[in-house]
């Protein structure tokens, strides 16, 4: 359950530009596939499917630039999340806590954390979790790439927000029993008809869509959706599964930028609709498109200036989880018996232990653009906190972009981790229960809410 919370007071910077007089926006994408033989999440890359991208918009004439920033890789954690945001925050002029980078979490795809890297190099281990070459690659031309959108953005005159219903695409992953506990966990491909028959459970159905407009002419859609991204992998070719499909047929219908954020589904996948079949995958697709469809054709627009618009951030420290010890992890990392993989995890573990205790703090921001509410999170996040956000503060347009920093692992709710399971186990979660009211009093903060609310 999304516990009660105290409610804080944001910090919110709406200050005039030096450079643009007027609201700006401006939308930047670069290929962000990797190289044959460079590691996707499981495997050696083979081939490329379907492109990756790292995409996004800078918006400019509220204060220093705000940059928002959506990769088509696994994860992207510790010093790996760093590095793009103080990047992109040096291409154009601001501070790394008004940048936001997300990863969509596709499987058949990257992920980055120099951290861990450095970690595992020591052992002779260097680029066996990734590419640190192609990885800086990539943030480089991002870089470059959101300079050229700043200086080329377009002026904003309305802001529009709209929903739709996916259907048959998103379901819980974890099936409780008649005692509370987990009985049974739906993976993202299910072929067990009987788990698979199991109702969807707690889940958002919407995706939300939000869009900047000059006149009648749209800039950039940006879309979010809870869900597991994936159909089926570990197929050697790197490509953005049925999410990424699914956006860019939209933008290739509409003409208009289009950048999708994943949001809180780390309990969420398509295992009630997906066995795995490939043939899936362009069915999950398409109806995840129809849904953002739906979204484009109900948005209302309202008009927006630089007033209109800020950026809170609250900054939090996230409890580390109580299996995490230090001294075990540096064995595991220093033991050559030990698979490569294995080593490169427990170096990624380390790292965020070790930030943990020294008080480093993860950056949850929120970007205000007229009724929209856009809020930025770390980690693979249950989907009680997107809701809870929503019920907060019902009379706003409030999307959740998850899967920023990805060191954490998955995020349960307090509740979640006397209830067993996957995500909510020490193989897959790095945050100790109490991380539930650290992460909901900064979503009140930032959304100034004036209620408190409890999960359904």
């Amino acid at each position: 359950m999304i516990c009660r919370i105290a409610l804080l007071t944001a910090v919110w910077c709406v200050l005039p530009s030096a450079g643009f007089a007027e609201l700006r926006v401006g939308v930047f994408d670069v290929d962000a596939s990797p190289p044959v033989g460079s590691p996707l999440a499981y495997d050696p890359t083979e081939g490329v499917q379907t492109p990756l991208s790292c995409r996004g918009i800078v918006v400019s004439g509220a204060g220093e630039p705000i940059v928002l920033c959506a990769v088509d890789w696994i994860g992207i954690g510790n010093a790996g999340n760093r590095a793009f945001r103080e990047a992109l925050a040096v291409a154009v002029g601001t501070s790394a806590e008004r940048v936001a980078v997300h990863t969509l979490h596709q499987h058949d795809a990257p992920r980055c954390d120099f951290d861990a890297d450095d970690l595992v190099r020591e052992q002779g281990l260097g680029g066996v979790g990734f590419d640190p070459g192609f990885a800086r690659d990539v943030i480089h031309r991002a870089a470059d790439a959101v300079e050229r959108a700043l200086a080329n953005a377009s002026p904003v005159t309305h802001v529009g927000t709209g929903s739709g219903v996916v259907e048959k695409v998103a379901s819980n992953r974890r099936i409780l029993g008649p005692d509370g506990m987990v009985l049974h966990t739906r993976w993202t491909a299910t072929r067990d008809p009987v788990i698979a028959g199991f109702p969807a459970g707690t889940i958002d159905p919407e995706v939300k869509l939000i869009s900047f407009w000059n006149g009648d002419e749209a800039i950039v859609a940006l879309t979010y959706y809870a869900c597991h991204p994936q159909s089926y992998y570990r197929t050697g070719l790197a490509n953005p599964d049925f999410p990424g499909l699914a956006r860019n047929a939209r933008q290739e219908e509409t003409g208009v930028p289009h950048v999708h954020f994943n949001g809180a589904g780390g309990n969420i996948g398509a295992g009630k609709w997906n066995d795995g079949s490939k043939e899936n995958r362009q069915v999950l697709a398409d109806r995840v498109a129809e849904g953002m469809k739906l979204a484009w054709e109900n948005t209302e627009k309202t008009p927006i200036g630089r007033e209109d618009v800020g950026w809170g951030v609250e900054p939090v420290v996230l409890p580390p989880a109580e299996h995490l010890s230090e001294e075990s992890l540096l064995e595991v990392i220093q033991d050559e018996d030990q698979k490569s993989s294995t080593r490169f995890f427990a170096a990624v573990d380390l790292t965020w232990l070790r930030r943990c205790r020294a008080g480093d703090t993860i950056e949850i921001t929120c970007l205000s653009a007229g009724p929209a509410r856009l809020l930025h999170m770390p980690g693979e996040l249950f989907v009680e906190y997107q809701l809870a956000a929503q019920k907060l503060r019902p009379d706003l347009f409030v999307a959740m972009a998850a899967y920023g920093d990805y060191a954490p692992g998955y995020i349960g709710t307090e509740v979640a981790y006397t209830q067993g399971g996957y995500e909510t186990s020490a193989r897959a979660s790095q945050v100790a229960p109490e991380v539930e009211a650290v992460l909901m009093s900064a979503v009140a903060s930032l959304l100034e809410a004036e209620e408190q609310a409890d999960s359904e």
